[in-house]
């Protein structure tokens, strides 16, 4: 009697799209947490990019992607981390650092370059905590936070082995806490984490203080080289940082905090910097304890992230 082999499943994968302050980007993600090779895309965005430009970059990286789909896969769906503000329940974005880009209904953007219904749209935030918590820095911790320090800082929060959304899904925003009393009336960021740690705001400090670079991978190398305007423009970076983890774990009890993005690898003394000023200004005793990690999975933890918003839905508020 002859028999016949079962058909074998086949690969489900994930659309993931990331939107921040310098680009938009694109891939297939398995349900391992990997990056299916030759499906990534990215495509500038920029303060100075209109509108329409935005969405044309974001567009282009999906349907780039999901033209690589490899023969015999299958995608399950969409999941989409943005700069923040986010409207989770619409579907729109606001990003700070992308002006023309406000209330943007970037989940029906996605849906339509995608041919996929329904994208779950989340903070990036949350995206790069999700990553973490799943495939990298993060696994086996019950309460932490996942931080990305870049163009702007976000953040994501794990309590009790749950992801927090919070009722707009923009908890975990860590880079919108305020850290010095405002001086004017209304709204000033020059007084918030990303106001004072940010890559750009931390260059711009650098230069008002002398320094003549312009960006942060020169600002790196100045550091190396012992710059002291560099160092101290660095060591002002940590300490924000510092300072506002020592303030979520004053409210949270975190256990570990991962850090990516790409001013977190302006140095490798950031991170002793960072666990300095914790356990120098911390409130109370117990939070120098939180454990500060980098980032286990570098530049694709974002988009890690948002792939996990299909492969590991469960996690989700």
């Amino acid at each position: 009697m002859t028999t016949t082999a079962p058909a074998e499943r086949p690969l489900a994968l994930a659309l993931a799209v990331d939107v921040g302050g310098t680009k938009a980007e694109a891939a297939l993600v398995d349900a391992d947490a990997r990056l299916v090779p030759g499906t990534r895309f990215r495509a500038p965005t920029g303060s100075g990019s209109s509108r329409e430009q935005i969405a044309d970059a974001v567009s282009q990286v999906v349907r780039q992607a999901t033209a690589a789909l490899p023969t015999g896969a299958q995608l399950l769906g969409a999941g989409i981390g943005s700069a923040g503000p986010i409207d989770a329940e619409r579907g729109t974005v606001s990003p700070l650092n992308l002006a023309t880009f406000q209330r943007y209904p970037l989940r029906d953007l996605v849906a339509e370059a995608s041919g996929l219904p329904d994208p779950v749209l989340r903070l990036d935030g949350l995206c790069i905590l999700l990553a973490e918590h799943w495939a990298g820095a993060l696994q086996g911790y019950r309460t932490a936070m996942g931080m990305i320090v870049s163009t702007g800082i976000g953040g994501g929060l794990l309590v009790e082995g749950r992801l927090v959304g919070g009722r707009t899904g923009n908890a975990g925003h860590v880079g919108q806490i305020q850290l010095h009393m405002h001086e004017s009336e209304g709204r000033d960021h020059s007084v918030t984490l990303e106001g004072i740690a940010a890559g750009p705001r931390i260059v711009a400090w650098a230069n008002a203080q002398g320094w003549e670079g312009s960006s942060g991978e020169e600002l790196a190398e100045s550091y190396r080289n012992g710059h002291p305007l560099a160092r101290a423009a660095v060591e002002r970076s940590a300490n924000a940082i510092g300072e506002g983890i020592a303030s979520v774990g004053a409210l949270l009890d975190l256990e570990a905090v991962a850090i990516g993005g790409g001013f977190s690898r302006v140095t490798p003394d950031l991170f002793d910097l960072i666990r300095a000023r914790i356990t120098a200004m911390a409130p109370l005793d117990t939070i120098p304890g939180v454990k500060v990690l980098p980032s286990a999975l570098s530049d694709e933890g974002p988009l890690i992230g948002a792939g996990g918003l299909v492969h590991r839905a469960e996690l989700l508020p």
